[in-house]
């Protein structure tokens, strides 16, 4: 059993500090992510050093268009989520604890250096819930001169946050909305503390957004403008990726329309420098310069041509380009 970290003893329950929840957990239960069990008068990181998915993923697939493209990462998934969100894609392994497979940091990194991969993605379930074994993989990682991603929801504490973000290199964050209403509905949390993370994290690293628009709950072209808005204020440079929503988990809503995905990509183009539409078939995925109209990185779908950027600048205009390269 490996413990965890941030945590405290009030009465006979344990209280967690790793995300905004601050879970109260009796004897033998878990908090809201499945996998931070109190076990006599300890927390434990159950799945700690376990895997449910591991696999070589096209870095775009992350989604991360700034960052190595056209190379292959060593995903790794393990189970659980702090958030409840009905329109999961990742359900199967996020809403449940599902069968892992040990795998410790040293193996992580070693398969990620045998396999040619640029760096490490944690990512399919909510990877934070497992902060541990994600901190003690980054800095091994990082050690052998590999990158480390982060694809997650954003929902920690500031304490945590600040001991993790010197080890990751690029973070995709979700913002499921820009209402918080809609985060207590559909995601069982709050929106303030991941505008909170996506400020921080701005502030010192790589990070791209992704915005899920689920038909009937978040597709409202007053809510994309208002989304829009806010990050604009954060940065425009962060490159914001529009995602189409097909039915899944508690969520049967028909997929996200080709309408309004047009308006979102139309939307964000209008305060944006880099916006992108995932999961919509035949569109032109490519990076252009948004200044000068160079096509900097030729792409369909999670798959990158020849990079166009040259020291992280538009070799026609000199447009300023952000990411790693």
């Amino acid at each position: 059993m490996h413990q965890a970290d941030y945590w405290k003893t009030v009465s006979e329950f344990i209280h967690c500090e790793l995300c905004p929840h601050g879970c109260r957990i009796r004897e033998q239960q878990t908090g809201r992510c499945g996998v931070r069990r109190h076990v006599r008068g300890v927390l434990v990181a159950e799945a700690y050093g376990l895997v449910s998915a591991q696999a070589m993923d096209p870095v775009e697939k992350k989604p991360l268009f700034h960052v190595k493209p056209g190379r292959e990462i060593f995903s790794v998934g393990s189970g659980g989520c702090n958030f409840r969100c009905q329109f999961c894609q990742n359900w199967t392994i996020s809403q449940s604890v599902p069968p892992m497979t040990p795998l410790s940091p040293e193996q992580v990194t070693a398969l990620a250096l045998a396999r040619g991969a640029c760096g490490v993605a944690y990512t399919y379930n909510e990877p934070l819930v497992n902060f541990e074994y994600i901190l003690d993989c980054a800095r091994r990682v990082h050690e052998a001169g590999l990158l480390n991603v982060l694809v997650t929801n954003g929902y920690i504490n500031p304490e945590p946050r600040k001991v993790l973000m010197p080890w990751i290199d690029a973070w995709n964050i979700d913002l499921k909305s820009i209402r918080p209403e809609f985060y207590q509905r559909f995601c069982g949390g709050e929106l303030a503390p991941v505008q909170d993370t996506i400020r921080a994290v701005a502030a010192s690293a790589h990070v791209e957004l992704t915005h899920l628009i689920v038909t009937d709950a978040n597709d409202v072209e007053a809510d994309l403008e208002a989304l829009v808005d806010w990050v604009a204020q954060v940065s425009p440079e962060i490159p914001m990726h529009f995602s189409r929503y097909f039915p899944q988990y508690q969520w049967d809503a028909p997929p996200t329309s080709q309408r309004i995905m047009q308006r979102a990509l139309v939307i964000g183009q209008k305060k944006l420098a880099w916006v992108y539409a995932g999961n919509v078939m035949g569109h032109d995925d490519s990076t252009y310069c948004p200044d000068c109209g160079n096509r900097l990185i030729p792409r369909q779908g999670f798959i990158s041509g020849t990079v166009k950027v040259a020291e992280g600048r538009c070799p026609q205009c000199q447009r300023s380009v952000p990411g790693i390269f």
